[in-house]
């Protein structure tokens, strides 16, 4: 007889309970371990392992002992999944199609022990499915009302957990000022208002030692306590926490909490903020500053504000990131556009390039041009597009949107009549703005917009160490060792090894790389923790996921 090997899986949402002698992941193993003894004439047999997850909800498969358990079923130690109910197993419909994709594959299957039904007839998965579904309703529905609640409590002005803010300490439903704290708060405001800007209060916030607040984590362990950070104040100096207010999506309600800032200085400081950011920035040397800033929106309306990084070697990274990712910095769940300045600009530029070489532009730029005035506005375009115009390309941008799947440029019509000597009222709105679709690709927080038509981005420090790769191979081959190579080229030895396997690349690989339509994940920094494999069908297959 074929033995049955039998995992038992067990879950439950929430923590309670769980630190009794006797909880209910105790009972469900119990249960499914005596239906298993049942079927001991059937070759049914207990594995030992144990597949628990314990405060983890049912609507994800991100949970450790599922994993593990599916990773078990793939690998064949496990023929039969046993639960105590369809739903402690999953609450989504989507993510159950998942399972039993992945069963199939590995020839398993799963039992219910209180809902008997067989999922191999079409009327056993059609009961199933309706459970499932069920299910998903009821997770649904609880997290609505869960949601409901928490917008009715705050309406009332109350405190509904998350981290306590600089200031407070909590205070059940409501919180109560903490006094040292409190000082801090009200310098950052204080240094605010003799200073003007927030980057001076964040350098004289650092000066005079002032930090973030301390909170304990698991293991006894503190967070927090640290210089605070541009955003950090910025975040302090926007919350209407701090005026005993109480913000909740967009909306902001009168708070049971006491106020730290009188509520005409908090007024005050939203309107400094607001007439600060409205300032021109100064320009810079081209090449440093944000050439776009002020005319970039996202989906929501937000504008794209200018941001930048540094690498450890000092390099300044530059990005366009939705306003709202400064404005609400240290807020959870907010999310928003983080883009690469630059590469944007670059590509921007271009659509701008394309839309005024255009060849029929000039014949619908203006009401009814006659013959003469569009071979002069055609001559005038092509001096634009090619550098002869008084305004840089993108000086004639109004504004960009970015909306789901398309970029939807706007070109100034003032800017533009001034390029060409014409009448703005003149011009026709339609030849003004062009729509390019786009997709997204993500690597790490920064998302590249890939343009439909956009020119090709060759990576030169990728190219370059191709042709290294190349050259150290010879080098290789002619005897020599990875040492004497490194020494020669004042690099270390580690870069050598880590750059070797650029030399037997799949020629179209190479070839694609020097027209810059490589994924974008195929980078020279990705080379370095990534081995390639030396076939050129398995290489093509790793790189095309990037």
């Amino acid at each position: 007889m074929r033995k049955i090997r039998c995992a038992i899986y067990t879950r439950k949402s929430s923590e309670d309970g769980l630190e009794q002698e006797f909880n209910s992941l105790h009972a469900q193993r119990e249960a499914c371990a005596a239906y298993i003894a049942s079927q001991k004439a059937e070759g049914w047999v207990l594995l030992p392992t144990c597949y628990d997850d314990g405060g983890i909800s049912g609507g994800t498969l991100e949970r450790p002992a599922m994993r593990q358990l599916l990773a078990d079923v793939d690998a064949g130690p496990v023929d039969q999944i046993v639960v105590y109910k369809i739903d402690r197993l999953t609450r989504s419909l989507a993510d159950f199609a998942k399972i039993v994709e992945r069963l199939d594959a590995a020839g398993a299957s799963f039992v219910s022990v209180t809902q008997s039904f067989n999922t191999a007839t079409s009327m056993g998965r059609l009961t199933l499915n309706m459970l499932l579904s069920f299910a998903q309703f009821e997770r649904e529905v609880t997290a609505e009302r869960i949601r409901d609640k928490i917008a009715a409590s705050k309406r009332k002005g109350l405190w509904m957990g998350g981290h306590v803010p600089l200031g407070y300490d909590a205070d059940g439903r409501t919180l109560k000022i903490n006094a040292t704290e409190a000082k801090t708060v009200r310098t950052i405001y204080d240094l605010y208002g003799s200073l003007g800007t927030v980057r001076a209060v964040t350098e004289e916030a650092a000066r005079q030692g002032l930090r973030s607040k301390s909170r304990a984590i698991a293991d006894d362990r503190m967070q927090g306590g640290i210089p605070l950070g541009r955003g950090h104040i910025h975040h302090i100096l926007t919350n209407p926490l701090y005026a005993g207010k109480i913000r909740h999506k967009g909306q902001v309600h009168d708070g049971q909490h006491p106020a730290i800032i009188d509520a005409d200085l908090w007024a005050a400081v939203q309107a400094q903020l607001t007439a600060e950011a409205r300032k021109p920035r100064a320009r810079k040397a081209v090449g440093t500053r944000s050439r776009l800033c002020g005319r970039l929106f996202d989906e929501t309306g937000d504008r794209l504000t200018p941001s930048h990084s540094r690498t450890g070697r000092g390099t300044r990274l530059r990005y366009y990131i939705s306003h709202r990712l400064v404005a609400r910095s240290g807020e959870a769940g907010v999310t928003g556009w983080r883009l690469p300045a630059e590469e944007l600009e670059a590509r921007v530029e271009a659509i701008v390039r394309e839309l005024l070489s255009d060849v029929s532009l000039a014949g619908r730029l203006t009401v009814d041009p006659g013959a003469d005035e569009i071979a002069r506005l055609r001559s005038a375009l092509d001096g634009v597009t090619g550098g002869a115009g008084r305004a840089g390309l993108l000086d004639l941008v109004k504004r960009v949107d970015i909306a789901p799947g398309a970029l939807i440029l706007s070109l100034d019509a003032p800017a533009l009549a001034q390029e060409l000597d014409v009448d703005p009222v003149r011009l026709v709105d339609d030849g003004l703005t062009k729509s390019v679709p786009f997709q997204l690709r993500k690597r790490g927080v920064e998302t590249k917009l890939v343009l439909a038509g956009a020119p090709a981005s060759r990576d030169d420090t990728l190219i370059r160490n191709i042709a290294r790769a190349h050259h150290w191979y010879g080098q290789i081959r002619a005897g020599r060792s990875f040492e004497e190579i490194a020494a020669d080229d004042n690099v270390s030895k580690r870069r050598v090894q880590q750059m070797i396997d650029l030399a037997f690349l799949a020629p179209e690989i190479v070839r694609d790389v020097l027209d810059g339509k490589q994924p974008l994940g195929f980078t020279s920094d990705w080379c370095k923790t990534h081995a390639l494999p030396s076939d050129w069908n398995d290489q093509r297959r790793v790189i095309s996921a990037l």
